[in-house]
Protein backbone atom coordinates (compact mmCIF):
# COMPACT_ATOMS: atom_id res chain seq x y z
CA UNK A 1 0.00 0.00 0.00
CA UNK A 2 1.37 3.57 -0.44
CA UNK A 3 2.53 6.22 1.75
CA UNK A 4 2.56 9.56 1.99
CA UNK A 5 3.07 12.25 3.90
CA UNK A 6 -0.01 14.05 2.18
CA UNK A 7 -2.72 13.18 4.60
CA UNK A 8 -4.97 16.25 4.02
CA UNK A 9 -8.41 15.22 4.22
CA UNK A 10 -10.27 15.48 1.19
CA UNK A 11 -13.11 17.50 0.58
CA UNK A 12 -16.28 17.59 -1.94
CA UNK A 13 -14.64 18.22 -5.53
CA UNK A 14 -11.35 17.16 -5.26
CA UNK A 15 -9.86 14.70 -6.79
CA UNK A 16 -9.66 11.45 -5.17
CA UNK A 17 -5.90 10.81 -3.98
CA UNK A 18 -4.19 8.69 -5.79
CA UNK A 19 -3.04 5.56 -4.24
CA UNK A 20 -2.28 1.96 -4.47
CA UNK A 21 -4.22 -0.74 -2.54
CA UNK A 22 -4.34 -4.39 -1.34
CA UNK A 23 -7.78 -5.62 -1.74
CA UNK A 24 -8.93 -9.30 -1.94
CA UNK A 25 -9.27 -8.87 -5.59
CA UNK A 26 -5.36 -8.38 -5.82
CA UNK A 27 -4.00 -4.67 -5.91
CA UNK A 28 -5.89 -1.75 -7.17
CA UNK A 29 -4.76 1.75 -8.31
CA UNK A 30 -7.11 4.21 -7.36
CA UNK A 31 -8.67 6.18 -8.90
CA UNK A 32 -7.26 4.76 -12.17
CA UNK A 33 -8.67 1.26 -12.21
CA UNK A 34 -12.19 3.35 -12.49
CA UNK A 35 -11.48 5.39 -14.91
CA UNK A 36 -14.79 5.76 -16.87
CA UNK A 37 -16.88 4.67 -14.07
CA UNK A 38 -18.03 5.63 -10.64
CA UNK A 39 -17.48 4.31 -7.64
CA UNK A 40 -18.20 3.54 -3.97
CA UNK A 41 -15.35 3.12 -1.41
CA UNK A 42 -17.24 2.47 2.06
CA UNK A 43 -15.16 2.05 5.20
CA UNK A 44 -16.74 -0.13 7.83
CA UNK A 45 -15.66 -1.02 11.59
CA UNK A 46 -14.35 -4.82 11.37
CA UNK A 47 -14.99 -8.44 10.02
CA UNK A 48 -16.92 -10.86 11.66
CA UNK A 49 -18.88 -8.00 13.75
CA UNK A 50 -23.21 -7.96 12.72
CA UNK A 51 -24.08 -5.00 11.40
CA UNK A 52 -21.33 -4.88 9.10
CA UNK A 53 -22.34 -8.13 7.66
CA UNK A 54 -25.63 -6.93 7.49
CA UNK A 55 -24.24 -4.27 5.01
CA UNK A 56 -21.97 -6.59 3.13
CA UNK A 57 -24.96 -8.60 2.32
CA UNK A 58 -27.40 -5.16 1.75
CA UNK A 59 -24.69 -4.41 -0.23
CA UNK A 60 -24.43 -7.31 -2.64
CA UNK A 61 -28.37 -7.98 -2.70
CA UNK A 62 -28.40 -3.86 -4.31
CA UNK A 63 -25.31 -4.63 -6.60
CA UNK A 64 -26.54 -4.99 -9.47
CA UNK A 65 -28.44 -1.44 -8.85
CA UNK A 66 -25.57 0.01 -8.41
CA UNK A 67 -24.33 -1.23 -12.06
CA UNK A 68 -26.97 0.17 -13.64
CA UNK A 69 -25.54 3.35 -12.87
CA UNK A 70 -22.28 2.65 -13.54
CA UNK A 71 -20.82 2.07 -10.18
CA UNK A 72 -18.58 -0.06 -8.60
CA UNK A 73 -18.67 -1.06 -4.91
CA UNK A 74 -15.12 -1.13 -2.98
CA UNK A 75 -14.82 -1.78 0.97
CA UNK A 76 -12.16 -1.11 3.32
CA UNK A 77 -11.61 -1.92 7.21
CA UNK A 78 -8.46 -2.03 9.06
CA UNK A 79 -8.04 -5.80 8.86
CA UNK A 80 -5.67 -8.11 6.79
CA UNK A 81 -6.50 -9.77 3.73
CA UNK A 82 -6.61 -12.91 4.79
CA UNK A 83 -9.33 -11.92 7.83
CA UNK A 84 -11.49 -10.59 4.86
CA UNK A 85 -11.30 -13.80 2.86
CA UNK A 86 -12.27 -15.64 5.88
CA UNK A 87 -15.25 -13.58 6.44
CA UNK A 88 -16.53 -13.36 2.60
CA UNK A 89 -15.94 -16.91 2.78
CA UNK A 90 -18.58 -17.43 5.81
CA UNK A 91 -20.73 -15.05 4.29
CA UNK A 92 -20.80 -17.49 0.89
CA UNK A 93 -20.89 -20.16 3.45
CA UNK A 94 -23.09 -19.54 6.25
CA UNK A 95 -25.92 -16.80 4.79
CA UNK A 96 -25.55 -17.75 0.60
CA UNK A 97 -23.93 -14.38 -0.33
CA UNK A 98 -21.48 -14.22 -3.04
CA UNK A 99 -19.62 -10.97 -2.32
CA UNK A 100 -18.59 -9.66 -5.69
CA UNK A 101 -16.86 -6.59 -5.06
CA UNK A 102 -13.23 -5.77 -3.58
CA UNK A 103 -12.48 -5.50 -0.08
CA UNK A 104 -9.34 -3.47 0.53
CA UNK A 105 -6.87 -4.43 3.59
CA UNK A 106 -6.10 -1.60 5.30
CA UNK A 107 -3.78 -3.13 8.39
CA UNK A 108 -2.12 -0.75 8.88
CA UNK A 109 -4.63 2.04 8.82
CA UNK A 110 -2.65 4.61 6.31
CA UNK A 111 -5.40 4.56 3.75
CA UNK A 112 -8.15 5.13 6.20
CA UNK A 113 -6.34 7.67 7.83
CA UNK A 114 -5.35 9.89 4.59
CA UNK A 115 -9.65 9.80 3.82
CA UNK A 116 -10.66 10.75 7.15
CA UNK A 117 -12.13 7.34 8.32
CA UNK A 118 -11.07 6.99 11.63
CA UNK A 119 -12.77 9.57 14.38
CA UNK A 120 -10.35 9.40 17.44
CA UNK A 121 -13.62 10.26 20.05
CA UNK A 122 -15.43 7.32 18.32
CA UNK A 123 -11.96 4.50 18.62
CA UNK A 124 -9.39 2.93 16.72
CA UNK A 125 -11.66 1.56 14.04
CA UNK A 126 -13.09 3.05 10.87
CA UNK A 127 -16.27 4.57 11.45
CA UNK A 128 -19.21 4.07 8.37
CA UNK A 129 -17.61 6.72 5.46
CA UNK A 130 -19.16 6.73 2.27
CA UNK A 131 -16.94 8.32 -0.57
CA UNK A 132 -18.76 8.61 -3.70
CA UNK A 133 -16.06 9.25 -6.64
CA UNK A 134 -17.20 10.25 -9.69
CA UNK A 135 -16.41 8.58 -13.47
CA UNK A 136 -13.43 11.18 -14.10
CA UNK A 137 -12.26 10.41 -10.36
CA UNK A 138 -13.40 13.76 -8.62
CA UNK A 139 -15.01 12.93 -4.72
CA UNK A 140 -19.25 14.00 -5.33
CA UNK A 141 -20.43 13.10 -2.14
CA UNK A 142 -19.12 12.10 1.95
CA UNK A 143 -20.99 10.45 4.44
CA UNK A 144 -20.59 9.49 7.95
CA UNK A 145 -22.50 7.27 9.91
CA UNK A 146 -21.62 5.80 13.49
CA UNK A 147 -20.35 2.48 14.27
CA UNK A 148 -24.08 1.27 15.87
CA UNK A 149 -26.01 2.66 12.85
CA UNK A 150 -25.88 0.86 9.83
CA UNK A 151 -26.52 2.13 6.27
CA UNK A 152 -29.43 2.74 4.30
CA UNK A 153 -28.03 1.20 0.64
CA UNK A 154 -30.96 2.99 -0.72
CA UNK A 155 -30.32 6.66 0.34
CA UNK A 156 -26.67 5.40 -1.20
CA UNK A 157 -28.32 4.48 -4.61
CA UNK A 158 -30.64 7.13 -4.42
CA UNK A 159 -27.78 9.97 -4.04
CA UNK A 160 -25.84 8.44 -7.35
CA UNK A 161 -28.85 8.80 -9.39
CA UNK A 162 -29.32 12.26 -8.32
CA UNK A 163 -26.02 13.69 -8.52
CA UNK A 164 -25.67 12.11 -12.45
CA UNK A 165 -29.16 13.26 -13.10
CA UNK A 166 -27.74 16.38 -12.41
CA UNK A 167 -24.61 16.44 -14.62
CA UNK A 168 -26.70 15.30 -17.30
CA UNK A 169 -29.80 17.55 -17.65
CA UNK A 170 -28.02 20.53 -15.54
CA UNK A 171 -30.90 20.60 -12.99
CA UNK A 172 -31.09 20.26 -9.04
CA UNK A 173 -33.25 17.59 -7.58
CA UNK A 174 -35.58 18.42 -4.25
CA UNK A 175 -35.81 17.08 -1.03
CA UNK A 176 -36.25 13.20 -1.49
CA UNK A 177 -36.36 13.46 -5.02
CA UNK A 178 -37.97 11.24 -6.88
CA UNK A 179 -40.56 11.32 -4.86
CA UNK A 180 -40.29 15.01 -3.24
CA UNK A 181 -43.74 16.13 -1.58
CA UNK A 182 -44.33 19.34 -4.12
CA UNK A 183 -43.14 17.87 -6.95
CA UNK A 184 -42.90 14.49 -7.27
CA UNK A 185 -39.90 13.09 -9.60
CA UNK A 186 -39.69 16.70 -11.03
CA UNK A 187 -36.23 18.30 -11.33
CA UNK A 188 -35.74 21.65 -10.29
CA UNK A 189 -34.34 24.15 -12.68
CA UNK A 190 -31.57 26.62 -12.05
CA UNK A 191 -32.93 29.92 -10.93
CA UNK A 192 -32.39 32.80 -13.67
CA UNK A 193 -29.38 35.47 -12.51
CA UNK A 194 -30.84 38.48 -14.43
CA UNK A 195 -34.75 40.51 -14.76
CA UNK A 196 -34.74 39.58 -18.92
CA UNK A 197 -34.18 35.48 -17.76
CA UNK A 198 -36.43 35.55 -15.05
CA UNK A 199 -39.32 37.26 -17.58
CA UNK A 200 -38.19 34.91 -20.00
CA UNK A 201 -39.03 31.93 -17.32
CA UNK A 202 -42.02 32.66 -16.91
CA UNK A 203 -43.02 33.04 -20.08
CA UNK A 204 -42.09 29.46 -20.85
CA UNK A 205 -43.90 28.43 -18.12
CA UNK A 206 -47.29 30.09 -19.49
CA UNK A 207 -46.03 28.47 -22.68
CA UNK A 208 -46.02 24.91 -21.17
CA UNK A 209 -42.57 24.60 -20.84
CA UNK A 210 -41.90 23.95 -17.28
CA UNK A 211 -44.22 24.37 -14.26
CA UNK A 212 -43.38 27.72 -11.55
CA UNK A 213 -44.68 28.21 -8.54
CA UNK A 214 -42.74 31.68 -9.21
CA UNK A 215 -39.46 33.06 -11.54
CA UNK A 216 -37.16 31.75 -8.78
CA UNK A 217 -38.92 27.98 -8.41
CA UNK A 218 -39.50 26.39 -11.75
CA UNK A 219 -38.98 22.71 -12.06
CA UNK A 220 -40.00 19.78 -15.22
CA UNK A 221 -40.09 16.20 -15.77
CA UNK A 222 -37.27 14.09 -17.48
CA UNK A 223 -37.23 10.44 -19.15
CA UNK A 224 -33.90 8.84 -18.48
CA UNK A 225 -33.22 5.28 -20.25
CA UNK A 226 -30.10 4.06 -19.12
CA UNK A 227 -27.48 2.02 -21.37
CA UNK A 228 -26.25 -1.10 -19.92
CA UNK A 229 -23.10 -0.80 -17.98
CA UNK A 230 -20.01 -3.05 -18.25
CA UNK A 231 -20.74 -3.98 -14.70
CA UNK A 232 -24.04 -5.04 -15.70
CA UNK A 233 -22.63 -7.19 -18.86
CA UNK A 234 -20.49 -8.94 -16.10
CA UNK A 235 -23.39 -9.82 -13.75
CA UNK A 236 -26.57 -9.55 -16.07
CA UNK A 237 -29.83 -9.51 -14.88
CA UNK A 238 -32.93 -7.70 -15.91
CA UNK A 239 -32.40 -5.24 -18.23
CA UNK A 240 -31.89 -1.30 -17.17
CA UNK A 241 -35.17 0.76 -16.46
CA UNK A 242 -36.44 3.58 -18.71
CA UNK A 243 -38.18 6.00 -16.70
Amino acid sequence: MEESADFHMPLLGDRFPEMRVKTTHGYLNLPGDYTGKWFVLFSHPGDFTPVCTTEFVSFQKRYQEFCRLNTELIGLSVDQVYAHLKWIEWIHDRLGVSIAFPVIADELGITANRLGMIHPKKGTNTVRAVFVIDHKGIIRAILYYPQEVGRNMGEILRLIDALQTTDRYSVATPANWPANELIGSDVIIPPPTTEEAARERLEKAEQGEMECFDWWLCHKSIKKCETVTACEKRHPAAGPPCR
